[in-house]
């Protein structure tokens, strides 16, 4: 059973998603109008963070997006971002802090549900909010990589180990091992850091190398 929480100044629209969560069986450990609040709340009742938090992408409350992504990803959460999807630089910036993914508050309460359950798998979410909010953005620039950083990073983010990557392209270990520093450096200067293999399968995917058909489950 997945742990959710929900953090949005509008009632209504939590008194929704919170009939939503009961019908399909996720469990509801919060439900309020800030991350102050919800971290007030956790630190209170000693409670393990929630597996996902479903964010609304702007509170009355004075905080900025990037302030409440970071601060519920640092606290161990998954983070949802459930917003109106005519904010493209807001989004791109909760993206940018480390958000899974966007979801339209115009969608059916049925799409987040299942948007939560792809990211409590620790599956990405593949949207149109997301495209958009993507494309053209110069933080989202391209991080030049070589044809075969490409293809170690394309290998290696579908869910290959990197020993079998690296077999696979007739490479030592430590030649794709090297590669993927290059990647990670790269993606780093140009404000896409992706510091785990999860990250490294949404940039790929970002970049078009790997679609999602193509991830694969294997852990290196």
């Amino acid at each position: 059973m997945t742990r959710v929480a929900l953090i949005d100044d509008h009632e209504s629209v939590r008194l929704g998603l919170e009939a939503a969560l009961a019908r399909v069986g996720h469990d509801l450990v919060f439900s309020g109008a800030t991350v102050d609040d919800y971290l007030q709340w956790r630190y209170r009742e000693r409670s393990a963070p929630a597996d996902v938090v479903v964010l609304d992408l702007s509170l009355g409350d004075g905080s900025t997006v990037t302030q409440n992504v970071t601060r519920v990803v640092s606290d161990g959460s998954s983070v949802i971002i459930h917003s109106v999807a005519d904010r493209p630089a807001a989004v791109r910036e909760a993206l940018m802090a480390g958000a899974a993914g966007v979801v339209s508050k115009s969608s059916p309460t049925g799409g987040v549900m299942d948007a939560i359950g792809t990211v409590a798998r620790g599956e990405s979410l593949d949207n149109v909010e997301w495209a958009s909010a993507i494309e053209g953005d110069r933080a989202f620039g391209d991080a030049q990589l070589s044809a075969r950083e490409r293809e170690v990073l394309r290998l290696y983010a579908a869910g290959l180990p990197l020993k079998v990557v690296a077999d696979r392209l007739g490479v030592a270990y430590s030649t794709a091992k090297e590669n993927i520093t290059r990647v990670r450096v790269k993606y780093v200067e140009v404000g896409r850091p992706a510091p785990t293999k999860v990250d490294l399968l949404r940039r790929a995917m970002e970049d078009g190398l790997v679609q999602p058909s193509e991830e694969g489950s294997g852990v290196d």
